[in-house]
């Protein structure tokens, strides 16, 4: 059994604040600004399990690959623009393509490599170590919209057509 870690969002500074699910906490002090940040853990938590979200209590969740966002399109953008420099030192077309495979290699390697973690749709809480992730749906663009524009609220229940 691994021990969960909840990663949330500071609601004054937007920094990253870094938790472990204790029954006495109440809130959760930003390292950066000092604000508290409410949170309500209960017994699911403390055992691993993800069945509600301590920072905005809502129950919609989705499992996504533990890779930083910005890393992933930083990597993108260096792969895009480095094609357009290539041709322009006219480097040959051996070396253009083989950005393309490193790219392809990374990202294969990374699928297999990194760990998933649980996601509220609602306040982008991440949690880690989670102990009924296969319990919890990949991401839904349909969903996550209803709930980030017009404040929906699916009671964890999966959105089907």
């Amino acid at each position: 059994m691994s021990e969960l870690e909840v990663t949330l969002t500071c609601t004054e500074c937007g920094s990253g604040i870094h938790v472990h699910p204790t029954s006495e906490a109440e809130n959760a002090e930003c390292d950066v600004c000092q604000t508290l940040n409410p949170i309500k853990f209960d017994e699911n938590h403390l055992s691993g399990i993800v069945k509600d979200c301590p920072k905005c209590e809502r129950k919609d969740f989705f499992k996504q690959k533990d890779f930083n966002r910005k890393i992933g399109v930083g990597l993108f953008v260096l792969g895009a623009v480095s094609v357009p420099v290539f041709i322009l030192l006219e480097i040959g077309f051996p070396w253009i393509y083989s950005v393309f495979f490193f790219m392809v290699v990374l990202d294969i390697l990374l699928y297999f490599l990194l760990p998933l973690v649980v996601v509220c749709y609602k306040c982008q809480t991440c949690f880690r170590g989670v102990e009924n992730i296969e319990d919890i749906h990949g991401f839904n663009h349909e969903m996550n919209d209803r709930i980030v524009y017009s404040d929906h609220d699916f009671q964890g229940k999966q959105l089907d057509h």
